[in-house]
């Protein structure tokens, strides 16, 4: 069974459908980078006061299944 993702939506409304973070105008693809770039959690939290420790362990475990899985359980915004 996949993994539920609570803290990841989708809206089409929203930045072009792009999984978010907790409905936030944040972009998961966006956290992953700075996560590449080598940023700390300090450091991106930082940078979007919104976001919390809990998100970005959310986005790294989002994306090792997207890899993994072609069809994932997010929560869709009407």
């Amino acid at each position: 069974m996949a993994p539920q993702f609570t803290r990841i939506t989708v809206n089409e409304r929203q930045m072009g459908g792009m999984p978010c973070i907790r409905g936030l105008r944040i972009p998961v693809a966006t956290v992953l980078a700075m996560v590449a770039d080598g940023m700390t959690n300090e450091e991106i939290m930082a940078a979007f006061p919104d976001l919390e420790p809990e998100d970005i362990k959310e986005a790294l475990r989002y994306a090792a299944e997207a890899v993994r899985e072609p069809g994932l359980p997010i929560v869709l915004v009407p």
